[in-house]
């Protein structure tokens, strides 16, 4: 018998494990409901019934009518207000994750949590809320005829935070949905925009982004202080754990402030679910930053202890 289970290939063995893991009917019955969420939300944006969706589709209008050269990432803008946009074809991606590659979770309870999670930010309340960071870039692509919604002014925000401006679309910087942070030959890391959204720097000479610098010097944006815990995947908040641990360490813990250390003033206007979202994302990074605090200090003993052990690295 012990040869026979041996030879059983990997995912076999998952399985048999996994029969008696009471999570895994759990995630069964989720599936559908929060496929039933999604799908709910798809047709609140096509139905014109999320509020900063059908903002943005004004606001692309008039930006459009008054700002003829700015039309084409306008348009890009445009696709938020649909299922073809980011935010959204990020929650379906992620469900997605969950159905056909559960392996890559650390746990059948981390599964199940991203379920519940994506479940939460298909509310159409939030997701309009969400929506508020690129429907406040095109009001300040207007250039002041169009006001920001659930925000602060541009030039208020920056003053209350003491921040850096780094121009217009600096309320996407940092969001995955957009874009992401690649390492230069200088070792040093920088946002790069994904496809259309790389016109920003064309069309309004905005300059290239530093993760040491803008983590110290960001202003507010939505994603970043209320929704970065719900509309992120694990391995997109584990990476950007990674790259704040990884930078601190750069410039020896002098000079550098985590991005993610408190959050920015300029909200207004927000949800009932957007406050309760940042409330759990405090809580999420509290206990974060105990479980980063316990396995430094376990790590450092076992390396006291003994010049042989080893360190637990999960998998993906």
């Amino acid at each position: 018998m012990h040869n026979f289970i041996k030879q059983l290939p990997f995912v076999v063995l998952l399985f048999l494990v996994g029969c008696g893991d009471p999570i895994k009917a759990q995630i069964e019955k989720q599936i559908p409901v929060t496929e039933a969420k999604i799908a709910a939300l798809g047709d609140a944006l096509e139905s014109g019934n999320v509020r900063n969706a059908s903002l943005i589709k004004q606001y692309v209008n008039k930006i459009t009518e008054a700002k003829p050269e700015l039309a084409t990432l306008a348009n890009e803008f445009a696709k938020e207000a649909t299922v073809n946009g980011p935010l959204y074809q990020s929650l379906v991606e992620r469900l997605n994750t969950v159905k056909a590659q559960p392996q890559l979770f650390e746990s059948t309870q981390a599964a199940f949590d991203e379920l519940v999670n994506i479940y939460q930010a298909a509310d159409p309340m939030l997701f309009s809320d969400a929506l508020s960071d690129p429907l406040n870039v095109l009001a300040d692509m207007s250039g002041g005829l169009l006001p920001r919604v659930n925000s602060l002014s541009r030039e208020q925000a920056i003053a209350a935070n003491k921040a850096t401006d780094y121009g217009v679309g600096s309320q996407l910087i940092g969001n995955p949905a957009y874009g992401s942070w690649q390492t230069g030959s200088n070792g040093m890391s920088f946002w790069a925009w994904y496809g259309m959204y790389s016109m920003m720097g064309d069309l309004f000479g905005s300059r290239r982004v530093y993760y040491n610098d803008w983590g110290r010097n960001r202003g507010f944006s939505y994603y970043n202080d209320y929704g970065r815990k719900r509309y992120s995947s694990p391995s997109q908040l584990r990476k950007q754990n990674q790259l704040d641990t990884r930078t601190k360490k750069s410039f020896g813990n002098k000079g550098f402030t985590s991005a993610y250390s408190k959050n920015r003033t300029g909200a207004s206007g927000l949800s009932k679910q957007s406050q309760a979202a940042q409330t759990s994302s405090n809580r999420f990074r509290s206990a974060t930053n105990k479980r980063n605090s316990t396995y430094a200090k376990s790590s450092s003993l076992r390396n006291s202890s003994s010049s042989t052990s080893r360190g637990f690295r999960r998998g993906k």
